[in-house]
């Protein structure tokens, strides 16, 4: 396979390296929407059957075009791969294929005739949410691991989370045991992997007075009768218009399908080449609208509970929210449509319209992760603002509007506080401080695992962070990632006594002589390290500021080298 991982494609599968080596669980591999899973999938796969060419290997998703994304990827990648494909959807029933493609829907009852596998990998694993879904993957799974006790399973998706259960990781009998590593949006965004999103509030807005909640989210029917109030839509359909004029591909989200339809039919009454898709649109209709689309000769369409997961269409730089949501997850996957970018589309960013108060409701979407979810920060107003002149939503903490350059009037000094929450944080800018002393402690809080804390000393500022070797999971692949960054692949501590010890008393690891922070609520986040060599200490470096290197050797929060692993697959 002659191609080269992006740095955190390569990370997310030393993670499951990582993991395999030392727990019996599934893990679960968080990666934006438009970062490349299919990537990940293909080269994990190619890895493990070269050094292991006897494992069998058996993906699934619920959705055709996933199952197509990923096989096209694998095989444009490595075309002797032994793949098949087994779906009724796509006419395709391949048993016996080392590599096997499938639809949970096609194989759930058939493990049987599918037989034995080393590994199950799943797909957009957040699609387990409903009863009768999960229910067909219990079905197959049991019927899997009867066949293969040893049965490793891994999760992928954008979105670990659902709106009943919290964390894939949690709730009862969960099936996926660890987070193994999650991307950081915004350091996609920053090296040219994603677009950037920006956003503009609906000058009119849903009315969400007296529509009511089921199951965790708006009620599909009290909230098409919002959406028919004071002609909201035919005010929004103007305005999407009028913001689109520059924009080449929209994707319009509505209420439901009749809302949907009518959403297009305005638009094509305005002259612009629009169509729709629902659950109910024939299969090859489907198909052909959607090639269409991603070929620019369709300008709009319209989705009514589609498009928001496996849909790949880089041209999108339009995005509006013709409806409300209370799932973090839906709104992460809606959002994510306009994430996916590729040079040959010109395309600088994607513009999100709100009409529903979503981006209030839910807060920045690159603060939307396993941490925010598990601390319950995903419910409530985020501290954002809307500009009266241009309707663009900004930091509330910023006096002027980056878009139109709107000064705001001066506020109290509490309303003045609010710093990370937008739709994306990118509007708050990093900087590098230098560092003049370093101090490693030991910290304990709430009864949890000892960490170590790092202070990092910048002038009159400290920043802080911490490092947990001996928490589970996540905590622990970034504790690993840490020290890699410090020693190397001398093999990290069990024990946060152990690293703190090495920390205080061995001085030929590599400190970072300056940091990368960025403001996030009311701390500082540390994101990157220089760990440009110097002779000398920081304190002699600071006594001669003039000598210190201003281009910077920088190692982002989280790259290293692939490890070597035992894993006995």
């Amino acid at each position: 396979m002659a191609y080269e991982l992006r740095w955190y494609q390569s990370e997310a599968i030393d993670a499951i390296y990582q993991y395999f080596s030392a727990s019996d669980g599934n893990p679960l591999v968080c990666v934006s929407t438009g970062g490349g899973k299919s990537v990940i999938i293909a080269d994990f796969i190619h890895g493990v059957l070269k050094h292991w060419s006897d494992q069998r290997f058996l993906i699934l998703s619920h959705v055709k075009e996933i199952i197509e994304q990923n096989h096209e990827k694998i095989v444009t990648l490595w075309p002797e791969a032994p793949t098949g494909i087994y779906s009724a959807s796509m006419k395709s029933r391949d048993t016996d294929a080392q590599v096997l493609f499938a639809s949970i829907q096609s194989v759930h009852k058939r493990a049987k005739e599918l037989g034995f596998f080393d590994l199950l990998l799943i797909d957009e694993c957040h699609l387990l949410s409903s009863e009768s879904s999960e229910s067909m993957y219990v079905r197959l799974i049991n019927a899997l691991r009867y066949i293969n006790p040893a049965l490793k399973i891994v999760g992928f998706t954008a979105t670990p989370y659902r709106m009943k259960q919290g964390l894939l990781t949690e709730g009862k009998n969960p099936l996926f045991n660890e987070i193994v590593y999650e991307t950081d949006i915004q350091l996609l965004i920053d090296d040219g992997f994603l677009s950037p999103l920006r956003s503009k509030a609906g000058k009119e807005k849903i009315d969400l007075n007296g529509v009511r909640t089921r199951q965790g989210d708006f009620l599909t029917s009290d909230m098409e009768d919002a959406v028919k109030k004071n002609d909201v839509t035919e005010k929004a359909v103007t305005e999407i218009i009028e913001y689109g004029e520059d924009r080449k591909a929209w994707l319009i989200f509505c209420v439901s399908i009749a809302h949907a339809e009518w959403v297009r039919d305005l638009l094509v009454d305005e002259g612009i080449v629009a169509e729709c898709i629902t659950g109910g649109t024939p299969k090859d209709e489907r198909a052909q609208i959607l090639a269409d689309y991603k070929a620019g000769k369709i300008k709009a369409l319209t989705s009514q509970g589609v498009l928001t997961t496996g849909f790949d269409a880089p041209l999108t730089d339009m995005i509006a929210l013709l409806r409300a949501t209370k799932s973090p997850g839906l709104y992460v996957q809606i959002l994510g449509r306009g994430l996916r970018i590729s040079p040959e589309t010109g395309k600088t960013d994607c513009l999100v319209l709100d009409y529903g108060g979503n981006v209030e409701r839910h807060g920045p979407l690159d603060r939307i992760s396993v941490d925010h979810i598990k601390s319950g920060k995903g419910t409530g107003e985020a501290p954002i603002k809307e500009c009266p002149e241009c309707f663009e939503l900004i930091l509330a903490g910023l006096r002027v509007c980056p878009a139109c350059n709107y000064e705001f009037p001066e506020r109290e000094k509490h309303e003045s506080e609010a710093s990370s929450a937008a739709l994306l944080a990118s509007q708050v800018e990093p900087e590098w401080l230098d560092v003049d002393e370093i101090i490693y402690h030991r910290h304990e809080k709430n009864g949890k695992p000892p960490s170590v804390q790092v202070s990092y000393r910048c002038g009159f500022s400290t920043v802080r962070e911490w490092v947990c070797f001996e928490h589970g999971g996540y905590a622990r692949q970034k504790a690993v990632l840490w020290w890699v960054k410090r020693f190397g692949h001398e093999p990290p501590p069990e024990f946060t006594d152990d690293a703190i010890d090495r920390l205080i008393n061995v001085r030929d690891m590599r400190e970072p002589c300056r940091i990368e922070v960025i403001q996030d609520g009311r701390w500082q986040r540390v994101r990157a390290y220089d760990f440009t060599t110097k002779e000398g200490t920081p304190s002699e470096w600071n006594d001669n500021p003039a000598g210190r290197p201003r281009q910077n050797d920088a190692f982002e929060a989280g790259h290293f080298d692939v490890f070597d692993t035992d894993i006995d697959f």
